[in-house]
């Protein structure tokens, strides 16, 4: 009995490598644009646009001027479409000097997957939700095939053909400021209780895009909350057991380990559910965790110092902005080499962290199944 159950998983585990072999092997997808749903970890500046711009030292790597990014230059989603051989993209909510002939960008800084309750100017929480995301690309997709219809060739340039959006690339990358609000639930049974619907809310989503011809998926799940500075750098004197053996809040770290749990197993129902659509799972937990627990061997500095920005108790003056503290005027400037830090702001990673975790997920090495972006479109 033991040999036959021994023999079953060999086969099961050769057939699976054969197939991902399969896929490793197969042609390079050739996606014609990109399409990006999320947070301020993917906004190339969409809430800049519908609210107000960052100042500098934002984007003074590689644009040298602020562009709407939460970062001193790249984000991952740049370095994803340059990968892939295609332009950066141009947020959807931006009117001004935008092509979207390969690709559209909705993510939004402070969006969240649920509706939101909570306002801008109180918390800096996006009103354009991840369901309002999908509902900008729902006209975006409607409008543009009105538009072919009406034979106007003054927007062909700027707009892509109707029958590329199936071909596409749908990258979603959201849920960091969910957990940030549930982590502000008062018990920490309130806050696992609340991540089934966020988990699930997700996935209706992506289904409600599926329903709008979209088939190739690359899914980010959310990064390690409890490691970011901004959360360790007003601890003092925590009991044991607050802090992991890494320096991250642990409980906070749990509660985003719980919703990239329900989130995977959401998805994997809805491989069976959606039968035409190839959709990859990226742990971007494991990505960023690893960054961040092995920041001196990858060529970082410590890992929870902030680049740009002043935090402490009592405190915060952002980055990019002035601020009195003990009767003194303060500027939240870069720091000498953003190069070798991770956290740009306390929230937001660097240039240099970016283009690590991008360069570190294209190849598949994160991915369920392990399969690289640029054949992500071959069906399994």
């Amino acid at each position: 009995m033991e040999l036959f159950r021994v023999s079953v998983l060999g086969l099961l585990l050769t057939s699976a490598f054969i197939a991902n072999a399969g896929k490793i092997n197969s042609p390079a997808c050739v996606y014609p644009a990109i399409y990006n749903f999320g947070d301020s970890n993917s906004d190339t500046g969409g809430i800049a646009a519908a609210f107000y711009p960052p100042v500098l030292p934002c984007g003074q790597t590689y644009f040298h001027r602020p562009v709407g990014r939460a970062s001193d230059g790249r984000l991952v989603i740049d370095f994803i479409a340059g990968h892939l051989g295609l332009p950066y993209l141009s947020p959807y909510l931006d009117s001004i000097g935008s092509n979207y002939r390969h690709g559209a960008n909705f993510a939004t800084g402070g969006a969240t997957i649920m509706r939101p309750n909570e306002s801008w100017f109180e918390n800096g929480v996006s009103p354009f939700c991840l369901e309002i995301q999908v509902e900008h690309y729902t006209q975006f997709k409607d409008k543009t095939a009105y538009l072919y219809k009406a034979k106007n060739k003054s927007f062909k340039k700027m707009l892509p053909s109707p029958q590329e959006f199936s071909k596409a690339l749908f990258i979603v990358d959201i849920g960091q400021n969910d957990v940030a609000a549930v982590l502000r639930k008062s018990s920490f049974e309130l806050q696992r209780a609340a991540l089934p619907n966020i988990a699930s809310q997700f996935t209706a989503q992506v289904q409600n895009l599926y329903q709008r011809g979209a088939r190739t998926f690359w899914i980010h799940n959310t990064g390690p909350i409890g490691c970011l500075p901004v959360a360790t750098v007003k601890v003092q004197d925590p009991v044991p057991g607050y802090l992991d053996e890494h320096g991250c809040v642990q409980n906070q770290n749990e509660i985003a380990i719980e919703f990239n749990r329900l989130l995977k197993n959401e998805i994997v129902e809805l491989r069976l559910k959606l039968s035409e659509a190839r959709i990859i799972h990226v742990d971007m937990y494991r990505a960023k965790h690893e960054i961040i627990t092995n920041a001196k061997n990858q060529g970082f500095e410590d890992p929870f110092k902030i680049c740009c920005g002043h935090h402490g108790i009592g405190y915060d003056v952002w980055c990019g902005n002035k601020a009195n503290l003990n009767g003194s005027e303060v500027f939240a400037g870069s720091c000498a080499n953003p190069s070798k830090v991770i956290s740009w702001d306390g929230v937001h990673y660097s240039e240099a962290a970016n283009r690590w975790i991008a360069n570190h997920i294209v190849n598949g090495s994160f991915s369920d199944p392990p399969i690289p972006i640029s054949r992500a479109c071959h069906k399994a």
